[in-house]
């Protein structure tokens, strides 16, 4: 008689750290620094003069695609458009470099934020080949360098569970509503009109309105406990 083993090695997770997240100073202190991971104008008119902002929305469109593909962590992708967008910011790029950065860009935010980050050849193979692993290898210290070797940026994912455990929601429905959320923060990522806002103010209009999708909110009130949260202004209607 055979036997049939359906013992699956599932990929091991962290739980989420209760001192971490219960402990208000974690969230006033990612206030405070959050603002030192923006670019600090719109590289677009100071900067990149080879590079318009629909090839940014294209490539950060592919790179969404490829981080779904390889079911990357949720922090990944917002985390790499981070750098790209930093990097886009002190160095002027040729448009034909765009893919690669990009490429480079993911490769650095699933080592910090994988079990098993995405490999340099994996990458380019995603390019259609157009970019070899060597040259990835030696784009990933110019990036770094330019990065100052600071990759550790806040992103709006790092709010999230601080929004969430402040919030009077029904907990069955907490991994929906972290589903939503996550969605609005990767579409927000592709488009450049949100990447000069705090990582807080996306993190808290997309849990706003991940909520008001599910119609799970209750009005002005909800609204008004999401900006006492993060110290968002409020635009009067």
């Amino acid at each position: 008689m055979e036997l049939l083993c359906c013992e699956v090695d599932p990929m091991r997770r962290a739980l989420p750290d209760p001192n971490l997240l219960y402990d208000d100073r974690v969230l006033h202190n990612l206030l405070t620094i959050e603002e030192r991971y923006l670019p600090q104008c719109s590289y677009f008119k100071c900067v990149q003069k080879d590079i318009q902002p629909f090839m940014r929305r294209m490539v950060a469109t592919w790179m969404l695609e490829v981080c779904e593909e390889q079911k990357c962590e949720e922090e990944v992708f917002p985390l790499a458009m981070n750098y790209l967008d930093r990097f886009l910011a002190v160095v002027p790029t040729r448009k034909c470099h765009l893919q690669l950065l990009g490429a480079v860009c993911m490769f650095l935010a699933s080592k910090l934020k994988e079990t098993i980050p995405l490999t340099a050849e994996k990458l380019c193979i995603y390019t259609d080949n157009s970019i070899k692993p060597q040259e990835l290898l030696e784009w990933e210290l110019v990036v770094l360098g330019k990065l100052k070797w600071n990759l550790a940026a806040v992103t709006p994912h790092d709010f999230t569970e601080h929004i969430l455990r402040k919030l009077p929601l029904p907990k069955d429905k907490l991994l929906l509503i972290r589903k939503h959320a996550q969605t609005f923060i990767a579409v927000c990522a592709t488009d450049f009109n949100f990447a000069l806002y705090p990582p807080s103010m996306i993190a808290t209009g997309s849990v706003g309105a991940a909520i008001c999708g599910l119609q799970l909110d209750d009005g002005d009130s909800l609204t008004d406990l999401l900006a006492k949260i993060t110290n968002t202004d409020v635009l009067p209607r």
